[in-house]
């Protein structure tokens, strides 16, 4: 049973851009402004963090996807203008903040891109369309990403002056390598889905029609795996980077150790 979840410190969910609903151990996360091309904003970011804060404990696998033509346009454009978003700093005013203001704004704006790569979590975005900025370091934020044949990607901060901030450049990186990370960070080109899949941004490139089911055997081919397995092999790929050889082989043995464990009934 598909069930929507309503945080009440965030009673405009809808409203400000995103969806949440659990089925079990799948939590589904919707972006459905479709007519505004799922464009993001600081209320959307708010509400992408509450999703994340709402999650039943349950939950193991989130699937992110958006309703509409495209992913996301990226920033909504009002932000760029001297009146701004109502309610919301206007980029001036950001930009005239003291230092310590400028960087909790920024670090809020961030938590809607983080928590997707949580140890316990395994997150797939599905991407259609355009991604672009915002909407790029979004799917970047997920472990995986399935394309739909239309995909455009496209990181365009640089090209109005600014750099992407939203915690997408670490993961590009990781996925893409850093000279090719920076051509596309720096030109802003679009990237499309046979690209992608060849240069690892994206796990599957599918047609459009199919990228909802395809997302969706992903999820429950992750969901048939042990939940104790799966956190201990991504704990043991996300710290990959970091170790040496000999750490790494460590740190698969102490993982193994705690497996063997458990599974004999005999673990903490």
């Amino acid at each position: 049973m598909t069930a929507p979840v309503t945080d009440p410190q965030a009673p405009s969910w809808g409203q400000d851009g995103v969806r949440l609903e659990i089925d079990g151990e799948l939590a589904v996360v919707t972006l459905c402004q479709p007519k505004r091309r799922n464009a993001q904003s600081p209320a959307l970011w708010r509400a992408l963090a509450a999703a994340g804060r709402d999650l039943p404990g349950g939950v193991r696998v989130v699937l992110l996807r958006a309703e509409g033509v495209s992913f996301s346009a990226g920033l909504d454009r009002a932000m760029f203008t001297p009146e701004g978003i109502p309610g919301e700093p206007t980029f001036l005013q950001l930009a005239g903040a003291p230092d310590q203001e400028l960087d909790d704004t920024i670090a809020s704006y961030q938590q809607a891109f983080t928590w997707w790569r949580r140890p316990d979590l395994v997150s797939i975005a599905a991407v259609q369309g355009h991604a672009v900025g915002a909407g790029f370091q979004l799917a970047l934020g997920c472990d995986l990403r399935v394309v739909a044949d239309d995909v455009q990607f496209a990181m365009k901060e640089t090209s109005l002056g600014l750099v992407p901030d939203l915690a997408g450049t670490k993961p590009l990186t990781e996925l893409v390598g850093y000279a090719r990370a920076l051509e596309i960070c720096a030109t802003g080109r679009w990237v499309g889905a046979e690209e992608a899949a060849a240069i690892g941004l994206a796990n599957l490139a599918v047609p459009g029609a199919e990228l909802d089911a395809a997302a969706r055997d992903l999820a429950a081919a992750l969901l048939a795996a042990p939940r104790n397995a799966v956190i201990e092999t991504k704990a043991l790929l996300q710290g990959a980077a970091g170790r040496s050889f000999d750490e790494q082989r460590s740190a698969e043995r102490a993982a193994q150790a705690r497996r063997l464990r458990d599974l004999a009934g005999i673990g903490d």
